[in-house]
């Protein structure tokens, strides 16, 4: 491995509290949690431990920012120009951004300093531009009572939203769910990844320095059994923003019927690519590969089955062989690395473990297949032939570089099967037959279809799934619709 070309050992150093009603704070309990960089096994900082009594401080902050404090004030335009400054912090501090994400999550430097970085930027962006354009509207209808009427409508905040996030995407995804909040006007307590909170924790400090009144946003560290499920249940929070796993999806879901929260949920997905016999093979062969290894495939899109007409199934399978033999594994602060560490040990052997049942059930490798020597929690990029789609490694998500390679027969097959998961988030179509593209991304069950590409992701499209996927879609006016309320108001004349 080469030597490291960043002090990534460093970029920790002043990380260690919570950010609490504007406030950096230790837990109460004072316990702590250590943050390991995947590549080399050392630790990056350790963080204050966040328990249910820092969880109630942070609803209290913001619950009083919500109900009667300065940001229930705080005009459209205003918040405008707050997010807009946010994001001209951003843009000043995104290298440093960069080399802190690909040290907690083990990604290569020039994925977030190409893709979640730019896009966390733009996400803030994109919802300053609406916050001073929430709107009502006038609905006219035949009167009551024999008495004409004037009905109008009002977008109303919907209240403190409780965000929980993943470490595959730490900075993007908190930019997701905090943008559009905060130009409904709603105010935010995260809750991030225990493996990746330290880019959370530097989105804090912005927003400190971009003048947001204390406690409109607060991060509270800890472990998502303790603090995550604190902030789901808590009664004064008024909706959960979820994205994760579905199993922990299920269990917010179940806790927050309680209290009759509203919840937005991303839960992961199995994204089919479908190859058409008349795809060009090179492009198709090239995008796959990047939708299987992009981010270790630690990527809820992760195109992991790939289903490839009969005639063209060789030409494929040996086309990602050899691309996944090809790819250089290493120190994510190498110019050369493209694919880097997983998250964390028990990741490590989350995705090993899933190989080996999937070689036991059958399958075949045809490239990788096994954990990379040495220190970090490197995994071979990996391909698998002599697959079925009701194997374990088809239908369940491993959430590692790992591609499962399927033959159809006709297009018909190759719906079914895409459609053959629980999953429904997002797939790809490959083919020069636009009619065909068409018809095949109307009958997918997914969320998104993207053709002829894949992670053609912006913050002016709807994101979200369907089936286990999630409920609900974040970005777009869609995601800024899900941070309010609409309230009928009707004048009897």
């Amino acid at each position: 491995m080469a030597v490291a070309t960043a002090p990534s050992a460093s970029l920790g150093a002043g990380f260690r509290q919570m950010y609490v009603n504007g406030k950096w704070t230790d837990s109460s309990s004072g316990e702590t949690f250590d943050v390991v960089n995947p590549a080399t096994e050392s630790v990056l900082a350790s963080i204050s431990a966040g328990s249910a009594q820092d969880v109630d401080r942070a609803v209290a902050a913001a619950r009083a920012q919500f109900d009667g404090g300065e940001w229930s004030k705080v005009p459209g335009p205003q918040r405008s120009r707050l997010l807009n400054r946010l994001a001209d912090l951003l843009e000043r501090d995104k290298e440093y951004l960069a080399k802190l994400e690909s040290a907690t999550v083990g990604k290569p430097l020039f994925e977030p300093t190409m893709l979640d970085i730019p896009n966390s930027i733009d996400t803030v962006r994109y919802f300053a531009g609406w916050a001073d354009k929430i709107e009502g509207r006038t609905i006219p209808t035949a009167g009551a009572f024999g008495r004409p009427v004037f009905n109008y409508t009002i977008r109303e905040p919907v209240g403190v939203i409780g965000a929980i996030t993943p470490w595959n995407a730490p900075t993007m995804i908190a930019a997701w769910k905090l943008a559009p909040a905060l130009a409904a006007g709603c105010t935010v307590v995260m809750k991030p990844s225990e493996e990746a909170p330290l880019t959370t924790l530097h989105l804090a400090k912005l927003v400190e320095e971009a003048g947001f009144p204390a406690g409109v946003f607060n991060v509270v560290t800890g472990l998502g059994e303790v603090a995550g499920a604190a902030l789901a249940r808590h009664p004064g929070i008024d909706k959960i923003s979820f994205t994760g796993s579905p199993e922990v999806g299920r269990e917010i879901q179940k806790v927050a019927a309680d209290g009759f929260k509203r919840v937005t949920l991303e839960l992961g997905g199995k994204t089919p690519h479908i190859v058409l016999p008349d795809a060009a093979l090179d492009a198709a062969v090239g995008g796959v590969a990047i939708g299987l290894f992009a981010n270790s495939g630690q990527i809820c899109a992760a195109g992991t089955r790939v289903f490839v007409h009969r005639s063209r199934y060789e030409q494929v399978l040996e086309g990602l062989g050899a691309a996944a033999n090809g790819v250089k594994q290493g120190d994510p602060f190498d110019p050369q690395t493209q694919m880097g560490a997983l998250v964390s040990r028990k990741q490590l052997d989350r995705v090993a473990g899933y190989v080996r049942l999937g070689l036991e059930e059958g399958a075949k490798v045809v490239a990788g297949g096994d954990r990379r020597s040495g220190k970090g929690y490197f995994f071979k990029p990996t391909i698998l032939s002599n697959v079925s789609n009701d194997m374990r490694i088809a239908q369940e998500e491993i959430f590692g570089p790992v591609g499962a390679v399927m033959p159809f027969d006709d297009v018909e097959e190759a719906v079914r099967l895409a459609n053959a998961t629980r999953y429904g988030l997002s797939a790809s179509v490959w083919t020069r037959d636009i009619n065909a593209a068409h018809s095949i991304a109307a009958r997918v069950r997914a969320g998104t279809v993207w053709i002829n590409g894949w992670g053609a992701i912006d913050p002016r499209l709807p994101w979200g799934g369907f089936k286990t996927s999630g409920i609900g879609r974040e970005l777009g006016a869609r995601g800024l619709d899900a941070c309010t309320e609409e309230k009928v108001v009707t004048v009897v004349m």
